[in-house]
């Protein structure tokens, strides 16, 4: 699961569904493997408009990156600098969470990842 991804997901549990703690979801005991994958500038100034930039943020933090600016950088600012374009584009495309587990900051369920996969599937009681 690309770290991309994280940034789309929220909790499934029904009562987690009115509270922004439930989103981003924090990765948990993670192992990361990297993909080396061309770089696309194009790409991560089609991407980042669509990023929520604090919960990238936060999740950079608690998977070991190096802290990301306060605001996104602007097109512009990623044209002129190429080590910023080359830490999202590696963040953002190239990081996968291969193993651990993603947990709501609302509820604290815990959803598992395994060979890169994270199961949503919620026990009975939480639907």
């Amino acid at each position: 699961m690309k770290v991309l991804t994280l940034n789309f997901l929220t909790c499934a549990v029904k009562a987690c569904k009115s509270s922004s703690a439930s989103f981003p979801l924090h990765p948990k005991d993670c192992e990361l493997v990297s993909d080396t994958i061309k770089p696309d500038p194009r790409l991560i100034h089609n991407i980042l408009p669509r990023v929520d930039w604090t919960a990238l943020s936060t999740t950079a933090l608690e998977l070991g990156f190096p802290a990301l600016p306060d605001q996104a950088p602007t097109k512009e600012q990623l044209e002129e600098d190429e080590k910023m374009m080359g830490e999202l584009h590696t963040l953002l495309l190239e990081t996968q969470i291969n193993e651990g587990k993603l947990v709501c900051g609302n509820c604290g369920h815990e959803y598992a990842v395994k060979e890169g996969i994270a199961n949503f599937l919620l026990p009975n009681h939480l639907v």
